[in-house]
């Protein structure tokens, strides 16, 4: 029974050594390697670039108030369409006081003033029926009269502006109606029923009651890299994508191109502009986030491989040419002329031909021999 055991032992050692040999002798023999090969083609190559921006209105109007006072009552609401001259607010005036005065004041002025005329023409109608006074005196009074008349009612006018903001005799052009002053879109109203607002004057903006754009005349505005904005010219084309509108793409016309570049993170970005194409079944909104390709450089139908197949030397370039042999393959390492590229494709100018293969990146596998 021992001597069994010892023979099964022998053998298993046995069988483990000649394992390992073999093992080792495998990993130990050469290893074949194989390239991958490309043949030339022909096609369009197009040098791109993306850039970020956004979409905007290409006019964005703050409609302001004409007078101080409080907003009683708003009619519009943002999203919804104004034509120029529609109602978005109603203000109830805050007279200043010192202007207040001053009108009533006024008021009570001219209307001494118009007494005065009053009995000054009555009296002087009397003598001028009776031929004591000149056709000439009596028109100077006369014409005193309906001074003193105008500026009454001027005064009452006035009197009402201050303190209601709106008389009867410019009712329609009342300044407590907040009027759209474009037609468009209200992208804004940043008040609400209640709040105090101000005119626009030499101290201050005033206070906006709401904004208005005309959402189809849209623009793309971006920021483009200092070593590509030498291969844009204004009026070329762009592909507008936003990835929120389930990847819209549209049409620009780039039509801008800042002269002054502005430093972002270190590098010099140069802002740009384009003309969107509004689709009309998108329903944009100003502010969306969007990418804009741009075709800096382009060759048509050119002679192509695959930028991977290219060795670089300097100024030089090469591929690696399969050359006519028997048994296994060899390459000549061939100078040729290159162009434009897209980052994976790039134009042969000299050096090959279409019915060529090409050596590629090498691929290493172990030999069955």
């Amino acid at each position: 029974m021992k001597k069994y055991l010892k023979v099964i032992i022998a053998a298993v050692i046995a069988l483990i050594f000649i394992g390992t040999f073999v093992f080792l002798w495998q990993k130990s023999r050469p290893k074949e390697i194989v390239y991958q090969e490309f043949t030339p083609t022909t096609q369009d190559i197009r040098k791109t670039t993306i850039i970020t921006g956004k979409i905007e209105p290409r006019n964005e109007v703050n409609v302001k108030p004409q007078i101080s006072g409080i907003i009683t009552e708003l009619l519009k609401e943002p999203g919804q369409t104004v034509t120029a001259g529609d109602v978005i607010a109603k203000v109830k005036v805050i007279p200043d006081m010192s202007q207040l005065s001053s009108a009533e004041s006024r008021v009570r002025l001219s209307a001494i003033n118009l007494q005065q005329a009053e009995k000054d023409y009555a009296r002087q109608l009397s003598l001028h029926e009776q031929k004591l006074v000149s056709d000439e005196e009596f028109e100077k009074t006369r014409q005193q009269l309906s001074q003193a008349q105008e500026e009454k009612a001027a005064a009452d006018d006035a009197l009402q502006v201050v303190r209601d903001g709106v008389s009867k005799s410019n009712a329609s052009a009342s300044s407590t109606l907040i009027r759209s002053t474009i037609s468009g879109v209200i992208l804004d109203i940043p008040v609400k029923v209640g709040n105090s607002v101000i005119n626009s004057n030499t101290f201050n903006d005033g206070t906006t009651i709401a904004t208005v754009a005309n959402m189809r005349d849209l623009i793309f505005r971006g920021n483009i890299d200092e070593t590509e904005v030498g291969q844009l010219q204004i009026g070329v084309p762009m592909k507008i994508t936003i990835g929120a509108l389930q990847n819209l793409q549209f049409d620009a016309v780039l039509e801008y191109i800042s002269p002054k570049a502005t430093e972002s993170n270190g590098a010099n970005q140069f802002e740009i502009k384009a003309a969107v194409a509004v689709p009309s079944e998108g329903n944009i909104r100003s502010g969306y986030s969007a990418n804009a390709e741009i075709v800096l450089d382009e060759a048509r139908q050119v002679l192509t491989i695959p930028e991977s197949a290219i060795e670089f030397s300097g100024d030089s370039t090469f591929v690696y040419v399969l050359a006519d042999s028997v048994g296994k393959k060899t390459y000549d390492r061939t100078a040729v002329m290159t162009g434009l590229s897209d980052g994976v494709n790039i134009e042969i100018k000299k050096g090959l031909t279409k019915d060529q293969h090409v050596r590629g990146p090498q691929i290493i596998t172990e030999t069955n021999d």
